[in-house]
């Protein structure tokens, strides 16, 4: 067994995890004679899932995985993602694309990372050193909405602060305006590993906080259940981006971020099974 980094393995598991419940949940529900193209693509979801999360965790199929992540979520998010835009920026449009786009931005920098001969002589635009700057690029964009949404949708953000915490809007303000602050850091290179590593431990909280309490004391509805997991998969995903950034200062910007990649090995490093 071999990962990369620590978000690498999480992640990996994660998929595992996730998929296994969709294979589950999909069984358990009376299957029609003729299977419909919705259910036909939940059964297609949850074997990528399976199937890539283990191979993610092998070192000599693990590129494999990587290049099929990266083509199923590149297709989720051009193909039934953004199209939604065209219709209007309500959140239940930006949310599940920036969702989306996490995920394409974690298996994006895999994907870089083990980029062999074959995938750069051929792909060389979305793999490497350019390939990982632009998947950190797709992270920092799709995390600002995050933050807009808490503005958005104040009361509601203060709701699931924890009783225990005083000033539930005051920590809706702020993990709003933390959201925004780490992407906008990301995009102009100022900070991103700090940004990156905040953002994911921002995640990790609110999974740890606000749903773990929850799925030990009630019961949660269908939408609630959906909620913790994507918190979860968000989590793992935002986890291989913050890892991507290890052997660059965290407070490294603009030329101190450029020399710290020139310095680095011929790819993209993430060090093994070291948290970020």
């Amino acid at each position: 067994m071999h990962t990369r980094s620590a978000g690498h393995s999480v992640f990996a598991v994660t998929l595992i995890g996730i998929g296994l419940l969709g294979l589950i949940d999909a069984v358990s529900h009376p299957v029609s004679q003729r299977l419909s193209a919705v259910e036909v693509l939940a059964y297609l979801r949850a074997f990528i899932y399976v199937a890539c999360g283990i191979g993610l965790l092998f070192g000599r199929i693990a590129t494999a995985a990587a290049r099929v992540l990266f083509v199923y979520f590149l297709i989720l998010l051009l193909v039934f993602r953004a199209p939604g835009l065209l219709h209007g920026f309500g959140v239940d449009i930006y949310w599940s694309l920036c969702e989306t786009a996490v995920m394409l931005a974690a298996a994006w920098v895999l994907y870089a990372s083990l980029a062999t001969d074959w995938d750069k002589q051929r792909f060389g635009f979305v793999v490497g050193d350019k390939g990982l700057h632009i998947a950190r690029a797709l992270y920092g964009a799709a995390i600002i909405p995050f933050g807009i949404a808490h503005f958005q949708y104040l009361q509601h953000t203060a709701s699931m602060v924890p009783s225990w915490l005083p000033a539930h809007v005051a920590w809706a303000y702020f993990t709003g305006a933390a959201f925004i602050a780490a992407g906008v850091a990301i995009l102009v290179g100022v900070w991103a590993r700090m940004a990156a590593a905040l953002s994911t431990l921002q995640m990790g909280l609110f999974l740890a906080l606000v749903w773990v309490p929850a799925v030990t004391t009630r019961s949660l509805n269908a939408f609630q259940r959906g909620e913790v997991l994507t918190t979860w998969v968000l989590t793992a995903a935002a986890w291989v981006v913050a890892d991507s950034y290890r052997g660059i200062p965290w407070l490294a910007s603009g030329q101190a971020l450029a020399g710290a990649r020139q310095h680095s090995d011929s790819g993209p490093s993430m060090i093994v099974d070291k948290p970020a």
